[in-house]
């Protein structure tokens, strides 16, 4: 009888497992060939070409689900004279009727799984029942896992008379329907996504950002009440002081503490609150989710003071705790101001992955002047015609003392869900380092790793753009 539905179709190659464009042309040349003996062995006629050429014209030209599942019944009762059911799975154990050939349709609205409605192709009583398959590589897109790989069923009917060729060809009719149908049903699922991701973002908007700038409010005034508590403290000391006694001196000592500790822990909480803000607000930019990709808004920044150092600053108790030093030990900074124009609030968060990292992953080493413990660098420097004549580039870095990476590649750690064997019982989930390189990319620039003989170095080079003055 030939071929069976969706055993032609149904497992084709992606493309991504071919190394060079060579490999993939031979391919589907290759491909191109079969198909040839193939339909040369369906041996359809012409009507069964034409019903072919219709239903892919028709499928392309007519919009919406309703419209396709009539051109789909309608063509075998223009050209072969069978009426047509047409079932979709609406879950995994129910098929919901979605048309009917005929005008008036008597049929139940659902039914399950049954002795005709099954993952093979099923004659009775005159009517021929063809599973609907979908294509397997893209099961995942859909709402629930179908089974079999199966998304409905196409009944037909008067099918009495039915040769073995006429069956082929509709097994591969209704196999075509199945991809064209799996493919709508995606496409239906993908509208829906972009508009719940519209709609959160204005929920994000009106319930994250703008609540969020009210803790600056907050703020100000809890300095300016903080700020009045050390004016009172100091007039407090200064009345101790005149009391003469040890106990006032010692009350007026324990509260002038107190509030030094309170102005402390402010200033920690306030540094914390303008990086989440940042980080916030770079992030769930409205144009992020309205072009599909990460938008730049890039400005001229003090390389040290806008963004490296805060970072630094949000780690430093983190490194403390595991006895990181952090310093030049392996390399440093420059002592010199660089202005850069870049995206501050993504690279800034470039800069969070490479210290988190170094927080969880930096050991023990002993380095050229003897000492030994874990350290952690940073630095930069300018690369002249980087990026050609007259376009140089800054390369900046943080290295931390450690094993070298187990990598096949260096770029490997840069991949998404990457985590080298080595590092594999540390908390992680592959996606920081995946991030820089794209925040990286997208600044027109590249990424990099290496190991020196005492640590791994991260690092990146973004071009050297400095704004334009005004003339």
């Amino acid at each position: 009888m030939g071929k069976t539905s969706g055993s032609d179709d149904a497992n084709g190659a992606s493309g991504n497992e071919f190394a060079t464009d060579e490999a993939r042309h031979e391919y589907v040349m290759m491909r191109i060939k079969e198909k040839l003996v193939d339909y040369e062995g369906y041996d359809f006629s012409m009507q069964q070409v034409r019903a072919f050429n219709i239903f892919f014209e028709l499928a392309q030209e007519l919009r919406g689900r309703d419209m396709f599942y009539t051109v789909c019944m309608m063509i075998p009762r223009v050209l072969f004279g069978l009426e047509s059911n047409i079932y979709i799975l609406e879950d995994e154990e129910t098929f919901v009727l979605a048309g009917c050939s005929g005008d008036r349709c008597a049929l139940d609205s659902t039914r399950p799984w049954d002795d005709k409605l099954t993952n093979h192709v099923v004659r009775a009583d005159g009517h021929l029942y063809i599973p609907i398959h979908c294509n397997p590589g893209y099961t995942d897109l859909l709402a629930f896992p179908p089974p079999h790989n199966i998304i409905g069923c196409f009944e037909m009917y008067p099918c009495d008379n039915l040769g073995d060729q006429a069956l082929l060809f509709l097994e591969k009719f209704v196999n075509r329907i199945g991809f064209q149908l799996h493919h709508r049903i995606i496409r239906s699922r993908n509208r829906e996504h972009l508009q719940f991701i519209k709609s959160m973002v204005q929920d994000i908007g009106h319930n994250v950002i703008v609540p969020n700038m009210y803790f600056k409010l907050y703020f100000n005034r809890l300095k300016r009440q903080i700020e009045a508590l050390h004016v009172t403290t100091e007039r407090v000391l200064t009345m101790m002081a005149e009391c003469g006694r040890d106990e006032c001196v010692d009350v007026g000592n324990e509260l002038a503490r107190t509030a030094v500790s309170i102005d402390q822990q402010y200033k920690e909480i306030y540094r914390h609150y303008e990086t989440t803000s940042m980080f916030l607000e770079t992030l769930l930019r409205r144009r992020h989710f309205e072009e599909g990709r990460y938008v730049l808004i890039k400005r001229e920044v003090n390389l040290r003071t806008n963004v490296l150092e805060p970072q630094l600053d949000r780690y430093s108790q983190r490194f403390e705790e595991r006895g990181i030093q952090v310093g030049f030990a392996l390399g440093g900074a420059p002592d010199q101001m660089i202005r850069l124009v870049m995206d501050p609030g993504l690279i800034a968060q470039v800069y969070a992955n490479f210290f988190s990292n170094a927080v969880k992953y930096t050991d023990e080493a002993t380095l050229p002047d003897g000492r030994h413990g874990k350290f952690v660098s940073y630095g930069w420097e300018v690369l002249k015609d980087h990026f050609g004549e007259g376009r140089p580039g800054i390369r900046m870095w943080v290295t931390s003392t450690g094993r070298p990476l187990t990598l096949a590649d260096p770029m490997d750690v840069f991949k998404p869900g990457f985590r080298a064997d080595n590092v594999a019982g540390k908390s992680g989930t592959g996606r920081g380092l995946y991030f820089v390189r794209q925040v990286v990319e997208l600044h027109h620039g590249s990424v990099g790793y290496r190991h020196s003989a005492y640590g791994n170095e991260f690092s990146f080079i973004l071009p050297f753009e400095q704004a334009k003055e005004a003339e």
